[in-house]
């Protein structure tokens, strides 16, 4: 509207003056002189410079706001499109937050219920360890030497020590394993026993599983073993002799095997 404006006045102005020195050449009663002429059509063509020299600057003024009006908005839009990208991230950032609390409340549940088992069972072990200890007694000394090895990594004191509840079972489950093969066999062991002279002497001694045994020396000597509290312990039993070098025979294939009779104590 401004641009509308100027150009209507400037023009109008150029028509009022191009008539002015129209009408002043056309009239022959009253020439003008030379020297009015000159001023007017100077001053016209001035005022139209300058109307020229406006339009240019507003021609220049109106390309600039446009290229900045496009620049702004261009920012504008760039603006809203990082602070949409800021919100996204937020949203993300606090799920985020809210799935690692809720893994984190999961975690320390899941934590404390581990803890409360891993409790139990170490309690447990500490009672099956005892057991173990008590069979172990039943144990002949000869045949303790598989089980050595873990009946020593077995804790003396449960609440102090550093071995892992998951040790503590395999040392026990070890144990019992090789306790319940033995306790399946008849094994022939070569043991020292004081005999009737209260000398040493070297022995057969027949194990029936863990629960029963005889022996047998080579002076004919014979005795049966049984396992207490403490330990075996033997008494002699000279009328056994004979069943227990026959199947000592039998055992070594020296003999054919038959069903032979020998005492047994049964709890």
């Amino acid at each position: 509207m401004k641009t509308i404006r100027i150009r209507t006045v400037a023009l109008a102005a150029v028509l009022c003056l191009a008539s002015q020195g129209a009408l002043r050449a056309e009239s022959p009663a009253a020439p003008a002189p030379a020297t009015a002429t000159a001023p007017t059509l100077d001053s016209a063509r001035g005022t139209l410079d300058k109307w020229v020299e406006t339009q240019q600057i507003l021609s220049r003024e109106k390309k600039d706001w446009v290229q900045a009006k496009e620049l702004l908005t261009s920012r504008i839009q760039l603006v809203k499109d990082e602070i949409a990208q800021l919100r996204l991230q937020v949203d993300e950032t606090h799920k985020s937050e809210q799935d690692f609390q809720k893994s984190r409340s999961e975690s320390a549940s899941e934590r404390d219920a581990a803890k409360s088992t891993s409790g139990e069972l170490a309690a447990e072990a500490a009672v099956l360890e005892g057991k173990v200890r008590s069979l172990y007694k039943a144990m002949p000394e000869s045949m303790r030497e598989k089980i050595q090895p873990l009946y020593d990594r077995m804790p003396t004191d449960p609440e102090t020590t550093k071995v892992t509840v998951a040790e503590r079972y395999q040392n026990v489950l070890g144990i019992l394993n090789e306790m319940n093969r033995l306790n399946g066999e008849i094994t022939v062991a070569s043991e020292i026993r004081s005999l009737s002279d209260g000398k040493p002497s070297e022995v057969k001694t027949i194990y029936l599983g863990l629960g029963q045994a005889w022996y047998l020396s080579a002076r004919g000597e014979a005795g049966v073993g049984r396992p207490g509290p403490d330990g075996w312990t033997w008494r002699p039993a000279p009328e056994v002799a004979p069943e227990v070098a026959h199947v000592l025979e039998i055992l070594q294939n020296k003999s054919s095997p038959k069903f032979i009779q020998l005492p047994v104590t049964i709890q």
